[in-house]
């Protein structure tokens, strides 16, 4: 993007706010679902819990222009469906007129700072659902890491299934993120066992008063054969920080595509910022792999 888009991107937050809500009703929609029958999502929310880092950078996503550069170009090849975002992020695109014709998921709870000592506390600090149909959106995000350890998960499972109920009520798809989780040598760690994923599939998938408008995000893990045979709900992959060679990444998440109930991916720091910056190539490899498992 050009500085003089920025500019006007920040003139137009100090003197003319309500341009926010403008660009959201005049957003053109479309349905979660095209004739791919599949989903690729740009993930953008990871800056709110604090976690900038990608691979070996620790601070790779601290300038939020480089940010946005990079979700804009992600946003303009074919076959990217929509984003997934805090409000702040989701506002930038919006001003930039990049949303029209995407899916847009509202990202709710984002209180657990990574690394804090009230990481665990997983409370909805962003999105609510009010906002996410005020603001027309197409569904709400939503992070639920079970504790096993730590009896701040019971107010994050009351919170998310809440939530999960609330969207429902509005016909608006709630993306649960199940994790089986512990706190070990002060750090929260995921259990990336085929158990545990299991586990914390059977306990996200339960929550709320209907899961009708339920959708998984899971991660890619050894035995996915196991793991999907847990849900009959929509699932989205999860694509995380690689510790992978790209081509290796690509592979499994080519084999996992192809699974029975695997709907897409959700893919933020492994397309934005990947190991040559090349974020077009990046983003269209990733769409070849979704057009192969449709075949």
């Amino acid at each position: 993007m050009r500085e003089e888009d920025y500019r006007r991107l920040r003139d137009a937050r100090v003197r003319e706010p309500e341009r926010i809500a403008e660009a959201a009703a005049k957003r053109r929609r479309r349905p979660l679902l095209g004739d791919r029958d599949r989903l690729l999502i740009i993930a953008a929310d990871h800056p709110a819990r604090g976690a900038l880092g990608v691979g070996g950078r620790p601070m790779a996503m601290a300038s939020r222009l480089d940010m946005l550069d990079r979700l804009m170009v992600a946003l303009s090849r074919p076959g990217v469906d929509g984003v997934l975002g805090t409000p702040d992020v989701i506002e930038d695109l919006l001003l930039l007129g990049a949303l029209d014709d995407k899916v847009v998921f509202g990202s709710m709870n984002r209180g657990g700072v990574e690394g804090a000592v009230f990481e665990f506390d997983d409370r909805f600090t962003a999105y609510d659902t009010e906002a996410i149909v005020s603001m027309g959106l197409d569904g709400g995000k939503m992070l639920c890491r079970i504790g096993v350890d730590d009896h701040r998960t019971a107010d994050t499972l009351e919170s998310c299934a809440r939530a999960i109920t609330e969207l429902s009520r509005h016909g608006l798809t709630a993306m649960l993120e199940p994790f089986w989780s512990r706190r070990c040598g002060g750090r929260v760690t995921h259990d990336y066992s085929a158990e545990g994923v299991i586990r914390a599939i059977h306990v996200g998938q339960a929550l709320g008063a209907t899961s009708a408008h339920t959708w998984l995000k899971i991660p890619v893990i050894d035995e996915m054969e196991r793991v999907m045979e847990a849900t009959t709900l929509p699932t989205l992959l999860l694509g995380g920080d690689p510790t992978k060679s790209p081509d290796e990444t690509y592979q499994t998440w080519a084999d996992a595509l192809r699974l029975p109930g695997v709907r897409g991916l959700v893919v933020g720091r492994a397309l934005l910022y990947p190991p040559d910056d090349d974020v077009a190539a990046a983003v269209d490899t990733v769409v070849g792999l979704l057009e192969g498992a449709g075949r």
